[in-house]
């Protein structure tokens, strides 16, 4: 009997115990959340209130199919809930990040540049993707009810979050939607210029018509005088407007762009977004240096605009961190990257939690650090999970969901242990799985 016609007889439609990868298991995707990790209520922890767990594992231990599982929890959650919401914010892409990373410090090679690579950087990185996906929930409709439930502050740093940090390729023009969607204009200021700009020649005008009118009893010098001062001053009103300001907005989105160097964000683009701001309000909090206390206050912006509209937390998920091109599983690239994340003060933010699914390269690395870095990091408050292990039970459990899986809804059940020869046991199957300690080996 060859493997067809041992599933025909059994009718299993499809191979169950083909190794593929989680995010292309066609398999793993009808199972759902049916069979989890032991340790998967840990990782995830409450999802009302997100945390931080750091999971390392071997490659074909799990750890995407548990991101996957993860994200299908909090949509659920999220579906059962208006006022209990979680932003995810998925940070496994890390391809383009990370070429425009090294294209900015210019490194000979690779590690050189992730060398350079600081907790901003990733900061950066998340406040992006973070305000990406909440901008677009809000013009989309997703959320309601926006200008109602926030006030003029909380206006004022949702759009400046966006203006910054929004990694659309039409940004710019959501900056304008989001604005008029939140009723807010371009600043007193900068009205009054304009309105000075568009209205300035009427004085000159006038003098040149009252010039006209004058008696000759008044002096025409006094009205060449007036009109050349009048004419000058809307001039320079013309300048200030039209290109001063519009140097100034220039120079500034030049100075943000330098600053995030992960982001890739046309200047053009986040000049335009910058325009649209309040200067007066905006400008001495933009990113224009490498200070953390600049971002956390950005997130701490965006975090409190999504408590007034639902969202009780933000859920950061970090996988895949062996496969961009420029790491190809290289330990020590690996570890440049993510140790600027190993920050207590960052990952144990008010309403904010970050699950990192990651090689267990890293756990060699992480338990060569000294005891300073230990102190600084406090992995022992991070839900700390050092190596993704299955059970020879757990694995059966799996393997037999998978067969159930494969098998038309209608056909007499069949459990794994049944597809063995009668002397075969449970226990021996059980043993048997208890040697591969990971599904793909399974």
């Amino acid at each position: 009997m060859n493997l067809q016609q041992f599933f025909e007889h059994w009718q299993i439609t499809e191979n169950p115990f083909r190794g593929e990868e989680a995010r292309h298991d066609d398999v793993f995707a009808r199972m759902g959340g049916e069979t989890t990790h032991s340790d998967f209520e840990k990782i995830v922890g409450q999802l009302a209130r997100p945390s931080t767990s750091i999971v390392f594992g071997e490659k074909g231990s799990g750890k995407t199919a548990i991101r996957l599982q993860l994200e299908r929890a909090l949509e659920r959650h999220n579906q059962t809930t208006t006022d209990q919401r979680v932003l995810l914010v998925a940070y496994d892409d890390l391809n383009g990040a990370l070429d425009r990373l090294h294209d900015r410090v210019g490194g000979e090679t690779p590690l050189d540049s992730f060398r350079e690579m600081t907790l901003v950087d990733h900061m950066d990185a998340i406040l992006a993707a973070a305000s990406s996906r909440f901008t677009t929930a809000i013009l989309d409709g997703s959320v309601r009810d926006v200008r109602a439930r926030l006030d003029r502050t909380d206006r004022l740093g949702l759009l400046l979050v966006q203006a910054v940090y929004d990694g659309a390729d039409d940004a710019h023009d959501r900056t304008r939607r989001l604005r008029r969607l939140l009723r807010l204009g371009k600043g007193r200021a900068r009205a009054a210029w304009l309105a000075g700009s568009l209205l300035g020649w009427i004085v000159p005008a006038g003098i040149a018509f009252g010039a006209f009118r004058a008696s000759a009893d008044f002096p025409g010098q006094a009205w060449q005088i007036a009109f050349v001062a009048a004419l000058v001053l809307w001039l320079l009103v013309l300048l200030r407007t039209f290109w001063v300001d519009q140097l100034l907005v220039a120079r500034r989105a030049r100075r943000v762009s330098k600053h995030l160097r992960m982001l890739g964000r046309p200047v053009a683009s986040l000049q335009a977004s910058l325009g649209q701001l309040q200067p007066q309000y905006a400008n001495p909090l933009l990113p224009v240096n490498d200070n953390e206390e600049v971002r956390y206050a950005m997130l701490d912006r965006l975090r409190r605009v999504m408590g007034r509209l639902g969202y009780t937390g933000m859920l950061v998920v970090i996988d895949r961190v062996d496969e961009p091109t420029l790491v190809s599983g290289d330990a020590e690239r690996m570890r440049a990257i993510i140790w600027p994340l190993l920050n207590n003060k960052f990952l144990q933010q008010t309403e904010f939690g970050v699950k990192m699914l990651l090689p267990i390269e890293l756990r060699h690395a992480l338990f060569k650090e000294s005891s300073s870095f230990f102190q600084e990091a406090r992995l022992d408050k991070q839900n700390l999970i050092e190596r993704l292990t299955w059970t020879g039970a757990m694995l059966y459990d799996l393997c037999d969901a998978r067969l159930r899986a494969c098998r038309p809804e209608e056909a007499p059940v069949v459990a794994l242990l049944d597809l063995f020869a009668e002397d075969v046991t449970r226990r021996d199957v059980v043993d048997a799985l208890d040697q591969m300690h990971q599904p793909r080996d399974a």
